[in-house]
């Protein structure tokens, strides 16, 4: 695609330009244009569930070359408190991060609650999992806590169901979604500056996939996501789904995959034509001893590091390879140091996020189907 020929939106408290598509695959690379700066997408955006990076700070996530960032809307509405929050001046100012930052709705949160929560047609019922105290969300007490959380991006609320769903139970929670998204577009109080992202649901159902694409992407707005993936199904389901609905999206809006990112599955995300992709993973893999590499995932207690003085990834330029070795982060995990956790998630961190850039890089240079299949053995190998 060449410059006179990009797709750009401009509708909304957000843009999006589509700078170059890859006609092998429908790879794109693009900017997302928020108040708090520009995003260049593909991107990976690391997970601060409570307002941080669990065993990072916000200075060690931008030195990561992070540039969006989650947090989670259900957990700050529990704790600190959303108003709290607002008083505070907002997100960004709450926690010191001064560029992009997308919420999640916490609809997958309540969801998985299971024995704490009741649904019906006007929301959730639930009682806090930690301290069993009785709350209600439902898509306009989301937006009321999205709106005064203050990030750039917020998600509708939505049902999400567990796999395996049938296909009835499937139809109703997207249904219920499709419901609630009206319901949340008319309540977002502040447009001009978040933008509101719907969601596809349909579990792993191709012809409900297809209907909640029509009946989200009937509402033209900023962007969209994938949702209901990655909830208990196989790897090959996930694929098929993400590459049979990210097709049916607008060419011209984000696309975003909702809580998945290791790096095969950004990659084949990425072929499919999405754009944003956040997980918890680096950070858990990091707190758990364990790091992704170009020759695989590799667990730091183990003995055959014991003596390896080298760098973790020798061409990686993160402050972790490019000042300790790995006898020394082998010590630090077997040892339950904190500082191990936080070496480990810089790296890891640090991996997704060139990760998707690298296949920015392809897709800008019309090189990304050479990429991708080059790439293919260490990314299925990453996964194992």
């Amino acid at each position: 695609m060449s410059a006179s020929e990009t797709l750009v939106d401009k509708k909304s408290a957000v843009s999006f330009e589509v700078q170059a598509i890859c006609p092998w695959s429908g790879a794109r690379a693009g900017l997302l244009t928020t108040p708090h700066g520009v995003v260049e997408t593909p991107v990976f955006m690391p997970v601060g569930t409570n307002a941080a990076l669990k065993s990072m700070t916000y200075d060690q996530v931008e030195a990561c070359k992070a540039q969006i960032v989650l947090s989670n809307s259900y957990h700050l509405y529990l704790r600190p408190g959303h108003e709290l929050i607002a008083r505070a001046g907002g997100l960004h100012q709450f926690k010191g991060w001064h560029k992009p930052i997308l919420t999640d709705s916490g609809g997958f949160q309540v969801f998985s609650l299971d024995k704490l929560r009741t649904i019906t047609d006007k929301g959730v019922n639930f009682k806090d999992h930690k301290g069993g105290r009785k709350h209600f969300i439902g898509p306009a007490k989301s937006m009321e806590i999205q709106n005064s959380i203050g990030a750039d991006i917020i998600m509708a609320f939505d049902e999400c169901v567990k796999n395996p769903a049938t296909h009835d139970e499937a139809k109703r929670a997207m249904e219920r979604t499709h419901d609630w998204l009206s319901i949340c577009q008319e309540t977002h109080g502040r447009k001009d500056d978040q933008a509101l992202f719907g969601i596809v649901q349909g579990s792993m159902f191709e012809d409900l996939r297809e209907e909640s694409v029509k009946a989200v992407t009937a509402l033209d707005l900023p962007g969209f996501a994938i949702g209901g993936v990655a909830v208990g199904e196989d790897r090959k389901t996930i694929e098929r789904i993400v590459e049979f609905t990210a097709p049916l999206l607008p060419v011209q809006k984000p696309r975003y995959l909702m809580g998945v990112g290791t790096p095969w599955d950004i990659a084949f995300a990425i072929k499919c034509g999405i754009d944003m992709f956040d997980c918890v993973s680096p950070t858990r893999l990091a707190r758990h001893g364990a790091a992704f590499t170009s020759k695989g995932r590799v667990a730091l207690r183990n003995a055959c590091f014991t003596e390896d003085f080298g760098p973790l990834e020798p061409s990686c330029k993160c402050y972790t390879c490019l000042n300790h070795n790995c006898a020394y982060l082998n010590h630090l995990c077997k040892q339950k140091e904190m500082a191990g956790a936080i070496l480990l998630s810089i790296h890891n961190v640090t991996f997704l996020i060139e990760q998707a850039q690298n296949c920015r890089k392809a897709i800008l240079e019309g090189n990304f189907r050479q990429y991708f299949e080059s790439q293919l053995p260490v990314l299925q190998n990453l996964d194992n």
